[in-house]
């Protein structure tokens, strides 16, 4: 009987997923749960766009049937026809980055069509996801930001010993700011600006203590903090025409880069620093240790942001590829480093569009921690040197750090274009393979199981 009990469950279940309108409240919970997991841990619009469909296609509901608005904080659900209409919210709150769960979500979107699952099994499948820890100790996390900062201080041409210092600084920022947000619920804005400041003033200190380069910590020491995944996500709704999703996260972007300059900006009033226009914008070093340096700093990002292991030497080999390339085309052939960059980011990002079928992982995954090497460290602290000190600089100087600015703006424009570029034009490709993949795993549910 038991069996049997079981038996009838079952088939009841697999019946709820020919009907689209059947049982369609739990649905649109089980929808709106695949959403709000990808939109609060990092992906960008057109995944979750691609993904929530794809589980609808599943539970019997067509793409004509489908219609979802995207918010940064809000996902708007309705499933009609010309006979029902059913329409859902859920807010998306906290919004972090965890590549484990996009990850996840998009493989088991693909795995509950393979294996036939129901309802409950796919809603138990979610809960796991969403609640199992993350992949590496907090205190890996915070050593893993710290050795970051210190791989990309060499990028800016720092030795060893200013390479360990911004460790150092890196480390007790981190830490400051888990604290402020865990133990006294602060605000994360604020709690960047306490951190920012305390990482400078950290590094600041640093420079009275043996090193050839003393200054280059203070460049690299907060970099961690940098909204890379924000911003490359921004550009990548608004040239997929999510605009309303992509303008808010530009503003996130906004908030987080004027909460880290302002506690930056404080700690350089407070101290007696030395002018950043010394530091050279192009250091001088060879590939080999560049390309160890960027492949460091992006592994060590990519645990910050809790990449599954096996993916690990992937983002480190993106990291390296991506700064070397730059590297030749600024240093072998004279080009500027904003198209150096361009071509970098767009490079490490053709790669990932065509790994996405080896590695069984989004894009987006492989792209990000790959290109925040190329972060304009230098020309972003000139430009806050200047700020600071603008009524002491000579004209000849202003204008230097205006460029400065102008430059670093560029170049970070570069990483977010060519990292988006190419996902965005392999898009259709990619929608056409997804679309026969879907369509052949459908046709086996509903011509042998669902009869």
């Amino acid at each position: 009987m038991a069996n049997d009990g079981y038996k009838n469950y079952y088939e009841e279940q697999r019946a709820l997923l020919l009907n689209p309108f059947d049982d369609i409240g739990r649905k649109t919970e089980l929808l709106l749960s695949v959403g709000q997991l990808l939109m609060e841990n990092g992906a960008d619009s057109a995944q979750i766009m691609r993904d929530m469909k794809r589980v609808a296609a599943f539970m019997g509901i067509s793409a004509d049937k489908f219609h979802l608005h995207i918010m940064y904080t809000t996902l708007m659900l309705n499933i009609s026809d010309e006979h029902h209409s059913h329409t859902s919210f859920r807010k998306c709150v906290k919004h972090a980055v965890d590549m484990r769960i996009i990850s996840g979500v998009s493989r088991l979107t693909w795995r509950a069509m393979r294996e036939r699952y129901t309802l409950d099994e796919l809603s138990d499948a979610l809960n796991l996801i969403a609640k199992r820890p993350r992949l590496y100790s907090e205190w890996s996390t915070i050593l893993a930001a710290g050795i970051g900062c210190g791989s990309f201080c060499t990028l800016f041409g720092c030795d060893i010993v200013a390479a360990s210092y911004t460790v150092i600084s890196a480390i007790i920022g981190k830490l400051l700011q888990d604290q402020c947000v865990k133990r006294f619920g602060i605000n994360v804005y604020v709690s960047m600006t306490f951190a920012a400041f305390t990482a400078t003033i950290v590094a600041y200190f640093t420079h009275f203590l043996p090193t050839s380069t003393p200054w280059h910590p203070l460049i690299a020491a907060s970099i961690y903090m940098v909204p890379g995944i924000v911003l490359i996500n921004a550009f990548n709704d608004i040239l997929n025409t999510y605009l309303i999703s992509g303008a808010a996260r530009l503003m996130h972007t906004f908030l987080i880069i004027g909460a880290m300059t302002f506690g930056i900006v404080f700690a350089i009033a407070l101290a007696d620093f030395d002018s950043f226009m010394k530091i050279p914008i192009l250091p001088e070093s060879n590939y080999l240790i560049f390309a160890a340096a960027a492949a460091i700093g992006a592994s060590s990002f990519a645990i910050f942001f809790n990449l599954p292991p096996r993916l690990l030497y992937a983002t480190a080999f993106g990291g390296a590829v991506c700064v070397c390339t730059r590297n030749f085309f600024v240093f072998e052939l004279g080009y500027g480093s904003e198209l150096g960059t361009l071509v970098g980011a767009a490079l490490v990002s053709i790669i990932a569009v065509r790994a996405v079928h080896w590695l069984h992982t989004p894009s987006l995954v492989l792209i990000v921690p790959a290109v925040i090497p190329l972060i304009p460290g230098v020309l972003i602290y000139r430009l806050l040197f200047a700020i600071i000190n603008i009524r002491q600089l000579s004209l000849d100087e202003l204008l230097t750090a205006v460029q400065s600015g102008v430059d670093a703006f560029l170049i970070i424009l570069a990483i977010a274009i060519g990292a988006s570029l190419p996902n965005i034009f392999a898009s259709r490709s990619f929608d056409r393979q997804n679309k026969d993949k879907q369509e052949k795993l459908l046709t086996e549910i509903y011509s042998n199981e669902l009869k």
